[in-house]
């Protein structure tokens, strides 16, 4: 096992070290990714990113054809799609149309334009790529198992809670805190048993996930079997702020370009305001 796990990290360094995605020959955004051979060897990856900046989703493509390229992605999986889901029965060849619909691709909430390359990589590398994110069908559960609150240490769950208050702006009530802050966990909890299972010697588990899941201190990482290694990367937009992850709960933080300045607060309260007018004129009689 460590003659293939040392064969393929050898063959994945060289890869990346005569890979013209060093900083000097770069794509707009890929530099970073000269940098992914520190990370090795490791049983899995996590790319942390910020859902709406499209240099991120660009780099997690190059990383997939990357590690692709040198047979040693074992499986992509995704937050952007439930655990269960699967291409596992398709080919390389695969229609995007096929693997949409094999992943159950919701759309509005993750724009295939910007996923589906990297995805699309995957498959027709003749790799699987999987749902690792909590089923809808178990949120509800998680919003009331008191249980999930006891994963964290007191100060992580702390912190957590304080990430979902801040994460909706201030305006969810107090009683709400505690449930969201549930159903967070439990969706490391499930990344984390999606990304162990998909684990194989030699070779590399790809995580695509928010940053927030794969902070150290708090997220995908403390759930997973003390027996795997995992190397986790924050994809930055611009300079640190105080919204963004702290550097020191990721293995590498790898910045692009910052992204275009949107008030999501402002966007969130039209949203809570139209949804309260909308219930309140199906009660008026």
């Amino acid at each position: 096992m460590l003659a293939r796990r040392l064969a393929a990290v050898v063959a994945v360094l060289a890869l990346l070290g005569c890979t013209a995605l060093g900083p000097a020959a770069a794509p707009h955004g890929l530099a970073p990714i000269s940098r992914l051979q520190q990370l090795l060897p490791a049983d899995a990856i996590f790319l942390g990113e910020q859902h709406d900046v499209p240099d991120h989703q660009r780099i997690q493509r190059a990383v997939v054809e990357a590690l692709a390229r040198q047979q040693t992605l074992a499986v992509l999986a995704l937050e952007m799609a439930s655990q269960g889901q699967s291409t596992e029965k398709l080919g390389s060849d695969a229609s995007e149309d096929a693997v949409r619909a094999a992943l159950h691709w919701n759309n509005e909430g993750w724009p295939w334009a910007a996923y589906g390359p990297a995805v699309m990589a995957a498959v027709h590398a003749g790799v699987s790529v999987v749902g690792a994110n909590l089923p809808p069908a178990r949120v509800r559960a998680a919003m009331i198992d008191s249980g999930l609150d006891a994963l964290l240490s007191s100060p992580a769950l702390q912190a957590q809670q304080e990430k979902v208050r801040v994460g909706h702006c201030n305006l969810l009530p107090e009683s709400q805190i505690a449930p969201m802050t549930r159903v967070q966990i439990a969706r490391d909890v499930a990344m984390a048993q999606t990304v162990a299972r998909a684990a194989l010697p030699g070779k590399i588990v790809l995580l695509l996930a928010g940053g927030g899941h794969v902070d150290r201190s708090l997220g995908v990482p403390l759930h997973l079997p003390p027996d795997l290694t995992a190397k986790t990367v924050l994809l930055q937009a611009g300079p640190t702020s105080d919204d963004t992850e702290s550097a020191d709960n990721f293995d590498q933080t790898w910045a692009t370009e910052p992204a275009p300045v949107k008030d999501y607060c402002a966007d969130f309260s039209k949203q809570r305001s139209a949804t309260a007018a909308a219930s309140k004129s199906k009660k008026e009689p």
